[in-house]
């Protein structure tokens, strides 16, 4: 409910800033302040009620009849004003139980998350409300059933951002280019999603609160104002709530949310839930990367070798793809000689012109010499030319041997990996799933 504050300017005065006082009292020391508030109330306008009722909440005496009065003018921003402000004071085990439905509201997967909610979302991730706030939270995730409208490739990629686009094993370490082949790749890559998902998963259960802040522990045993949170949500909205803020930011999706929760370097309650959420689609995704991990490679396997397709068998490389590779070699690295017509031209003219010397000048004869040795040196470069060829020829083939010998051995290197592959995988299917299940309560 709105109200016109210009009708009362020096009452919305005081109020305002009694309100900035005890907010800042609450954030440094969990109290309100020393002096009594001197405000007046604002007819129609529910803050002033419910900063009477906080504070006779701090002083322990009874909040009903300012509280009542509050909650009668604007139900949902009062019971927004003190959940968050009894979680800035580190006294959130104070509210009420209905305090907290009626201030978070609906949430949905097809509008965004207000200010609001995500506050609470965060303040009660962080503990502020003790366990039953963590429950509040998740089963309000839980009624949503968000797994039903995510792809499980966003939240993976949110998990375990930056894979790599190859995973070459120890057994392929010296034929990278086979690790590309979808037969061989395809196992290697889900075995390595897969770990990266469960040390990922075992990251954020296993995330203490105390190495992360040095705020409020995460149960909050010890009653302390959280004041780390100056620059979060819960502060920033409790500011706005009392009109010391500025306009508030975008707002977001409930999807955008809970993968920004994901990723590394997130908050790590918030990480907690996210988790459970995203819990059904992990499940699902490590029955399949662990089925995909303990594929076996097939017997025969066409490899590329140095341009050619090889196929390799168990007990060997295929001669017929191999003797086609050579002769591709062969025909690829020796270039067709041809006739020599330019020394042959050089031959010709050269005994013509000895036999015009023997009837002519001498300078003729020297000619005739000078080209014939000149188609001599072509014959000759011709014939070097041949033979490095040859010897090119001859060591692509070699190489080709050796090397479809060796993925042979690579390929038998990579099937004795494929048992140890699959009991890895295996291994960290069932961890992983173990770690989801105990969900945002192994955070404690």
């Amino acid at each position: 409910m709105s109200t016109d504050l210009t009708a009362s300017p020096p009452a919305a005065t005081e109020l305002h800033r009694y309100a900035e006082a005890l907010i800042a009292h609450l954030a440094a020391k969990g109290t309100a302040p020393p002096a009594a508030p001197s405000f007046s109330d604002i007819p129609g306008y529910w803050l002033p009620p419910a900063v009477e009722a906080l504070v006779a909440l701090l002083a322990g005496e009874d909040p009903m009849e300012p509280l009542s009065r509050a909650a009668g003018r604007d139900q949902q921003q009062t019971a927004l004003f003190l959940c968050l402000a009894l979680a800035v004071s580190g006294q959130g085990s104070r509210i009420h139980a209905s305090w907290l439905g009626t201030a978070f509201g609906e949430l949905s997967v097809d509008r965004p998350v207000t200010h609001g909610q995500r506050s609470l979302w965060l303040a009660a991730a962080r503990g502020a409300y003790g366990p039953a706030g963590k429950i509040f939270v998740l089963r309000k995730l839980d009624a949503l059933a968000v797994q039903d409208h995510a792809d499980a490739e966003q939240w993976i990629q949110a998990l375990v951002p930056g894979e790599p686009s190859v995973v070459v094993p120890p057994s392929l370490a010296d034929f990278p280019e086979m690790a590309e082949i979808p037969e061989l790749a395809k196992p290697a890559m889900a075995a390595a999603r897969l770990a990266r998902l469960r040390a990922r998963c075992a990251e954020i259960t296993s995330a203490r609160q105390g190495d992360q802040t040095a705020g409020a522990p995460l149960d909050n045993s010890a009653g302390e104002p959280v004041t780390n949170w100056a620059e979060d949500e819960p502060l920033a909205v409790l500011r706005s709530l009392i009109g010391q803020g500025g306009p508030a930011g975008p707002m977001a999706s409930l999807h955008t949310y809970l993968l920004d929760d994901l990723r590394p370097g997130a908050d790590p309650h918030l990480a907690a839930i996210a988790l459970h959420v995203a819990a059904p689609i992990l499940r699902g995704a490590a029955e399949e990367l662990e089925a995909d991990s303990r594929l076996e490679p097939p017997e025969t396997l066409t490899v590329p070798l140095l341009g050619h397709r090889i196929r390799l068998r168990p007990e060997g490389p295929d001669q017929t793809s191999l003797a086609a590779a050579e002769e591709s070699i062969r025909t690829e690295g020796m270039t067709p000689p041809g006739r020599p017509w330019a020394a042959i031209v050089l031959i010709v003219l050269g005994v013509a012109c000895l036999v015009g010397a023997v009837v002519a000048e001498l300078l003729l004869a020297a000619a005739a010499v000078a080209m014939i040795g000149l188609a001599g040196w072509r014959l000759w470069q011709r014939r070097k030319k041949i033979e490095a060829d040859a010897r090119y020829v001859d060591k692509q083939v070699s190489e080709l041997r050796e090397l479809a010998e060796g993925a042979v051995w690579a390929l038998h290197a990579y099937a004795r990996e494929a048992e140890a592959r699959a009991k890895q995988g295996a291994e960290d299917a069932t961890e992983l799933t173990r770690l989801i299940r105990r969900g945002p309560r192994a955070a404690h």
